[in-house]
């Protein structure tokens, strides 16, 4: 039975200190920490490139609508003469028309071609702050998920062990059938719960390399060290709601949806009087004389058709967006109470957990073993614990996971980072 006892020590030596290294001896694994995994972000996010040359689409925009209109040349010549039955009679006409906008139409597009410029800008950091929000809520899910799966890997290979020295036992009569069945009950309960934790790694992995656009084949191992965030309750709550009315890109992009509107009724009411052309034009054997030169103008006459459709729905879009420009800051404000609340709840819950619990815990390993060995307590008691053990770590992972994404969320809601820096 010796061989037996020895293997409850051989976990609690190496149940701790063991817990990454089965990812982290991986040839393929990527090692990041948060702030290398932004700069890959940065530069490589497909989703951020395709927004960032939709502002110089918008740029474009702007050079079309300063551009003069093209003058207009036309060319006519006689084809058939019926008196003199002659094709392409010397008598031909020339004509130059170029066409000039008033009212500032020019100007007005440019202006609104350049809302547009500020309105992709904006739209650009909104969605570099949501794929940031996920890049970083991943990274962290990633760690916290892999510290919980060491603990698997460490329980799971000393089980298989353990099985493996009942077995024999059995075998040579020294041990009870129901021993095996009880280790082997325990053994493929933690086989089919760390698969499915390795299904969520996987998960979330595969979200944070399409993020950026690494290798799917490898690994990622984030290189994080917890740090104790600020106190929430020192936080000034009404600042953060201020600085989230300032910073949050999408109400800024509200904002310029109305200078948008704006400026689409000064364009659309500009669009309602007419544009004069100016026509130069030359004409040989056409008219009273042999060559005729003339001069001439031509607009359209505004009696029907004014631009009064137009002009009526952009005044209702710039009453549709100053509605939704403020319903957007209630929708912040509500955000940012939310998410404040659930962080501080969160941080809360971690502080009220004794933080020698975790070491306690560990110390309670040793002793657990030793009593094991001493035939003190039973192997179902000396399993349960492992079990009891391992449920608590997972909790307390998942405890620390949920504030650090908790304070994600509220840095979200601000629209800027200023906690987990």
């Amino acid at each position: 039975m010796k061989k037996v006892f020895l293997l409850p020590a051989f976990i609690a030596c190496f149940y701790f200190s063991k817990a990454q290294e089965i990812r982290a001896n991986q040839t393929d694994t990527l090692q990041l920490t948060l702030a290398e995994a932004e700069s890959l972000f940065l530069h490589n996010n497909l989703d951020l490139i395709a927004q960032k040359l939709s502002i110089d689409s918008a740029r474009a925009t702007v050079i079309t609508a300063g551009l003069f209109d093209n003058p207009q040349f036309s060319y006519a010549n006689g084809f058939y003469n019926a008196e003199t039955h002659h094709f392409f009679d010397p008598e031909m006409s020339v004509q130059v028309s170029q066409l000039f906008r008033l009212a500032g139409k020019r100007k007005k597009s440019m202006a609104l071609a350049t809302s547009g410029i500020d309105i992709a800008g904006f739209q650009f950091y909104d969605l570099l702050r949501t794929l940031r929000y996920a890049l970083r809520s991943d990274f962290y899910n990633i760690y916290f998920l892999s510290q919980s799966s060491g603990l698997y890997d460490l329980e799971i290979s000393s089980l298989k062990k353990i099985a493996e020295a009942y077995q024999e036992q059995e075998q040579k009569g020294y041990s009870a059938p129901v021993n095996v069945l009880r280790i082997q009950s325990q053994l493929y309960t933690l086989q089919a719960e760390y698969a499915n934790l390795q299904t969520d790694i996987g998960n979330t992995e595969a979200e944070l390399k399409l993020l950026l656009h690494s290798d799917p084949q490898k690994f990622i191992k984030p290189e994080f060290t917890p740090l104790q965030n600020a106190d929430l309750q020192k936080t000034n709550y009404k600042e953060l709601v201020d600085s989230a009315f300032v910073n949050r890109p999408d109400l800024k992009v509200l904002n310029a949806s109305i200078t948008y509107s704006n400026n689409n009724i000064s364009l659309q009411k500009a669009l309602a009087k007419p544009d004069v052309t100016v026509i130069a034009g030359y004409d040989r054997l056409g008219s009273y004389v042999p060559n005729y030169n003339s001069i001439g103008i031509a607009l359209p006459l505004p009696f029907f058709n004014r631009n009064q459709g137009n002009i009526k729905n952009a005044e209702i879009q710039e009453q549709v967006n100053t509605v939704e420009s403020q319903s957007g800051l209630e929708k912040v404000k509500n955000e940012v109470t939310t998410n404040y609340i659930t962080a501080l709840r969160a941080e809360n819950l971690l502080k009220g957990i004794d933080p020698e619990f975790e070491n306690k815990m560990k110390e309670m390993v040793g002793q657990v073993t030793i009593n094991f060995e001493k035939k003190n307590i039973s192997l179902l008691q000396f399993l349960d614990f492992y079990d009891s053990y391992k449920q608590n770590s997972l909790q307390l992972n998942g405890l620390r996971y949920d504030k650090m994404n908790a304070l994600e969320q509220l840095n979200y809601s601000i629209g800027k980072i200023i906690f987990n820096q």
